[in-house]
């Protein structure tokens, strides 16, 4: 009996089986390059499968396994990827300092029902329809969790209609951190029927050309979001949309009667935009100790956009120690009110107000009587 060992390009060595504890140390040395060649590429050990070009990026998404972590090396791959329940599944850079970019296509990634998901960073652009797409399949009672998205950048999407960054649908449990939105169609990130998120330490920046109806929209029955420490520069209309209007059959869960609640809008810098905020069918808001500078028409919206039986009045929203500069040459009137609302339990407290055209004219008219507001100085000093 013998035993058959092949290193890396090298010949056959036939090892009697006489010899064989005698020569095991050299034959675990023969093995090695084999070992070596065969794991380059994946690890089963630890499920990491790296990929070096589009070839090999496609014959990994063909076999992904759940808690595969798919490292990406540096270069340009084509979007239209699409993953479907592969739970705990990571992709990443292979090189943080030098990330993959996914060019155009429809979308750059699509994951339906991948529970666990994380994606670290990665550059997405240039597609027609969603940079990133997560959902949840349609089974609205069955929310996806615990997705992480973590220094992802996406640009150029669209340019023109509802084309978002970042739409997600059905997703709890969900992290946004450190990502960058350069130029979209419809929302920078859209989250419908979305519980328990965090979108944190983001930037979002409009672009001359891109339509960006929204920033940040919460809707479709989304509920304890906070949204924290962005920046948003020309970022839409509305740089933040807390609520928004939604078709019935896509609320998470059925049946909610309101857009969003329990949202919670703080620590950020919002310039620009025609209002820093708009209020949208939402039971129940804090938008607090954000810098607000220059909005071109009003501070912020109160607005019903969906106007079923049953369905809440915009209500309950607090906004607090923020610090709001503007110019009366632009903003006229201070809060956009629509119908069908609930002003009147809105609360303004210890805000900081200033027209540096006008700052004799600071003082807001608000729907109701704020405490502790500041007016006429600049909060910036």
């Amino acid at each position: 009996m013998v035993v058959a060992v092949k290193g890396s390009g090298g010949p056959v060595a036939i090892i009697p089986k006489i010899m064989k504890t005698r020569y095991l140390p050299l034959i675990a040395l023969l093995l090695v390059p084999c070992w070596t060649t065969l794991f380059a590429a994946t690890d089963p050990a630890s499920a990491v499968v790296t990929v070096r070009n589009a070839v090999e990026l496609k014959a990994a998404l063909a076999g992904l396994r759940p808690g595969t972590t798919l490292r990406i090396a540096p270069g340009e791959y084509p979007g239209g990827n699409y993953v479907s329940r592969v739970a705990k599944l990571t992709i990443e850079a292979l090189d943080p300092q030098n990330p993959p970019l996914f060019q155009g296509g429809s979308e750059g990634w699509h994951f339906s029902r991948c529970d666990g998901l994380t994606l670290r960073h990665l550059r997405v652009r240039g597609q027609t329809g969603n940079g990133i797409n997560i959902d949840d399949g349609g089974e609205l009672t069955q929310l996806v969790s615990g997705t992480t998205i973590e220094r992802v950048e996406v640009s150029d999407i669209g340019p023109q209609g509802n084309h978002d960054g970042f739409k997600l649908s059905g997703v709890a449990g969900l992290t946004i951190r450190d990502c960058k939105v350069t130029g979209w169609g419809g929302q920078a990130i859209d989250l419908v029927g979305c519980h328990r998120a965090l979108i944190t330490g983001c930037q979002f920046v409009g672009k001359p050309g891109f339509s960006t109806s929204a920033g940040v929209q919460t809707k479709g029955g989304s509920a304890d979001i906070t949204v924290e420490k962005c920046r948003f520069i020309d970022a839409s209309p509305r740089p933040v949309n807390i609520g928004g209007s939604t078709g019935v059959p896509y609320f998470r869960p059925p049946g909610a009667k309101y857009e969003a609640a329990r949202i919670v809008v703080r620590d950020n810098l919002i310039e620009g935009g025609q209002c820093a905020a708009a209020f949208v069918g939402v039971d129940g808001a804090e938008f607090t100790g954000n810098t607000i500078l220059h909005p071109t028409k009003w501070i912020f919206r109160i607005l019903q956009e969906t106007r079923l039986e049953g369905f809440v009045p915009c209500r309950n929203v607090l906004i607090a120690r923020n610090r709001i500069v503007f110019r009366r040459a632009q903003v006229q009137v201070d809060i956009n009110i629509g119908e069908q609302t609930a002003p009147e339990t809105f609360r303004f407290e210890g805000n900081h107000w200033f027209a540096e055209d006008r700052p004799l004219a600071s003082p807001p008219k608000l729907p109701v009587a704020e405490t502790g507001g500041v007016h006429g100085t600049d909060p910036r000093r």
